[in-house]
């Protein structure tokens, strides 16, 4: 039978498998417009192009010859790969020719990156065994996480500085952190998991700092969308930013 940590574990896991699904899942509303205008119009790739190499570590970390029991970190990811290629190809269906180079060239560099970076991990005499493999491959996904999670700072500062709230949706912000708070709280339950935590507690304070900013501006912003302030309007890439820059971590 399950230890109570472990049960806990798994019960924290679990919750956090939802939350990032929904997270995954948020801009799915961008892609169908896409595929209704059959344009893929400012949109960029970026962000899913990104989001994809993370999960791909993630999924490469929770093996079990990299780090043991990490199941739970490696079914969320691996539905994240999913999910992330199939936006990668409805955009690139629906991108121009430039559009579509880009993402085979980004892709490519990609996997050979990542396969270089598996390759050294299985195949270097001095990284056999667990620990070591956790170590390189653990501050890698750590790397990813943390520029993923920092992305909404220039959203933060455009809050800041326009006194509104529009380029940053509150429902987003609350669940980036609850994402944050979930994943922070199954890497402290034994096992416990030193690259899971740092990326995801820096998460949970990000999120917290989103939900402080609404707090103080939401009225404002409130009074803006009364009055129909176009100059407050997000467009073009900042319109973007909103939904595609805060990206799903662990």
């Amino acid at each position: 039978m399950p230890t109570h940590a472990a049960l806990a574990r798994s019960i924290v896991g679990i919750i956090g498998n939802v939350i990032s699904f929904g997270l995954f899942f948020s801009p799915a509303p961008t892609f169908y417009k896409i595929i209704k205008k059959k344009d893929v119009e400012e949109f960029k790739p970026d962000p899913y192009l990104a989001t994809l190499l993370n999960c791909a570590f993630w999924v490469f970390y929770g093996m079990p010859f990299v780090h043991p029991n990490s199941l739970l970190v490696v079914t969320i990811n691996g539905i994240g790969l999913v999910i992330e290629s199939i936006y990668l190809l409805i955009f690139f269906i629906y991108a121009t020719n430039k559009g579509r180079k880009k993402v085979l060239g980004w892709l490519a560099a990609e996997f050979v990156f990542f396969a270089v970076i598996v390759a050294i991990t299985l195949l270097v005499p001095g990284l056999h065994g667990t620990k070591h493999r956790s170590l390189m491959i653990g501050i890698i996904c750590d790397i990813f996480n943390i520029m993923m999670y920092a992305s909404p700072l220039t959203i933060m500062a455009k809050v800041i500085r326009t006194k509104s709230v529009k380029y940053m949706p509150f429902w987003l912000s609350l669940t980036n952190f609850l994402n944050g708070v979930c994943w922070t709280s199954y890497a402290l339950i034994h096992p416990f998991d030193i690259y899971v935590l740092i990326s995801n507690s820096i998460g949970a304070v990000s999120g917290i700092i989103q939900l402080i900013l609404y707090a103080c501006y939401f009225r404002k912003g409130g009074e803006n969308a009364e009055n129909g302030d176009d100059a407050s309007k997000p467009t073009g890439d900042d319109a973007n930013k909103t939904t595609d820059e805060i990206r799903p971590p662990v």
